[in-house]
């Protein structure tokens, strides 16, 4: 992939600029030796299946239903019986609401055990209008980040209901993109309940978290080696809202960064002094777990190398923002603040 092309992805936002360069990882994966070591590999160890909970019961949609899209248009649903969702994060709502069973495709994002058998209608991370034309859907879900801009207008162009979302990027988008899937597939009670569970369930994360006047400066790193591609977040990278849910501090917005994010230098990380990193397992992998990760520049100079508090979530739940965000809370929380640590 060149580098032209991830500037073109990257135009369209940060959540999709570390899809298109999640590509790259793909085709320079690493060997068994690559296991992480450390504090993220013990976590890693204990983690929960990659699945997502359906709701109780089988939602009947109500529809005709019509959404307002993010891109100014109404759009209007009559049957929910075929979906595609076109990222992981709305994949993980659609499922959520009870609605997998109508799911016909997925991208690559989804990576939950539910949708696993899908076929994948994307090409690299890009979608292909030609595969989800091909499944015959009622109605398919996008938000800005999806692409590229012809895909979208060719499928809409074939008479195909497509509703495009906001992108979520912090806490206060999980509730009204679950409210917006829900009416646009017709299942608004549904929705209703959806939100007020994960909505409890985060409130029940962060009451749980350890009472501290200090609040622990964590930087978000996107890691992908075998394409040597090393990014410091910042107050744009979608991390900020999860990194402070959890009590911490985003260590890239404390160093003054703008925007979503930088390369990663030793000059920009010992500034940030992180005491500790947050990064996708798969990145994590891709490095050579946590001793290839402290290798690369500035990062064993951290506090956090130097105590090799690395906090590893996976790719496909990090940045979604949906129903499994009180598991990511719970994971980060549990991997930032471990039992019997000072």
């Amino acid at each position: 992939m060149s580098s032209s092309t991830i500037r073109t992805r990257a135009a369209r936002g940060p959540l999709q600029l570390l899809l298109a360069l999640g590509l790259l990882l793909a085709a320079t994966a690493c060997g068994p030796g690559s296991a992480a070591t450390g504090t993220a590999a013990g976590a890693a160890s204990a983690k929960a299946p990659d699945t997502v909970e359906p709701l109780p019961g089988k939602p009947a949609p109500q529809l005709p239903a019509t959404a307002a899209s993010a891109d100014g248009r109404q759009v209007t649903v009559t049957s929910a019986d075929r979906i595609v969702p076109l990222n992981g994060s709305l994949a993980e709502i659609v499922f959520s609401l009870g609605l997998g069973p109508a799911v016909v495709a997925r991208d690559v994002s989804t990576t939950f055990q539910q949708a696993a058998a899908l076929p994948v209608i994307t090409q690299a991370h890009d979608v292909s209008a030609e595969g989800v034309l091909s499944l015959h859907p009622t109605v398919v879900l996008a938000d800005r980040s999806t692409g590229p801009a012809e895909a979208i207008s060719q499928i809409r162009a074939a008479g195909v209901p497509l509703i495009v979302l906001d992108d979520a990027k912090q806490l206060a988008d999980v509730g009204p993109r679950i409210d917006t899937v829900a009416a646009a597939l017709g299942v608004p009670d549904a929705g209703r309940q959806l939100k007020a569970r994960t909505e409890q369930r985060i409130t029940e994360a962060r009451a749980a978290l350890p009472t501290s006047e200090r609040h622990p400066k964590v930087a978000f790193l996107y890691l992908r080696g075998g394409a040597s591609v090393f990014l410091l977040g910042g107050p744009a990278s979608g991390a900020t809202s999860l990194i402070e849910a959890v009590g911490g501090e985003d260590a890239g917005k404390s160093a003054g960064l703008t925007g979503d994010f930088t390369p990663l230098t030793s000059e920009a990380l010992v500034k940030a002094a992180p005491d500790a990193i947050l990064v996708m397992s798969k990145g994590l992998e891709s490095v050579g777990g946590v001793d290839g990760l402290l290798k690369l520049p500035g990062v064993a100079q951290t506090p956090a190398g130097l105590d090799r508090r690395i906090v590893s979530i996976e790719d496909g739940q990090l940045l979604g923002y949906g129903p499994r965000t009180p598991q990511v809370l719970r994971e980060i929380a549990g991997q930032l603040y471990p039992a019997g640590a000072e």
